[in-house]
């Protein structure tokens, strides 16, 4: 896989476009984003899931993005095609896996 490979990510919003990534980051970001964030029923709040999700990251990857932007990025796209979902409720958003 080329490091110039795109991936287009979705958002959960219809009526707003995702990003157009590449598609090794978000490989890299997908794959720590799910090592993080648990099944069970409270899920995680954002600024923890960032946190757990950094340093799980390879070192060029970790070193050469912007982990809020990425992890938001792959939070909406796995949102939009039904792998997370937000927690309901009020108070700090929270995600869990479905």
């Amino acid at each position: 896989m080329s490091d110039s490979e795109m991936y287009e990510a979705l958002h959960p919003d219809p009526t707003k476009k995702g990003a157009r990534v590449t598609k090794a980051t978000y490989d890299a970001y997908r794959a720590a984003f799910l090592q993080v964030v648990p099944k069970d029923e409270q899920g995680i709040e954002l600024q923890p899931l960032i946190d757990g999700i950094v340093p799980l990251l390879p070192p060029d990857v970790r070193d050469s993005t912007s982990p809020g932007w990425w992890m938001m990025s792959v939070k909406l796209d796995l949102e939009a095609r039904g792998v997370i979902e937000r927690v309901p409720g009020k108070g700090k958003q929270r995600v869990r896996q479905k």
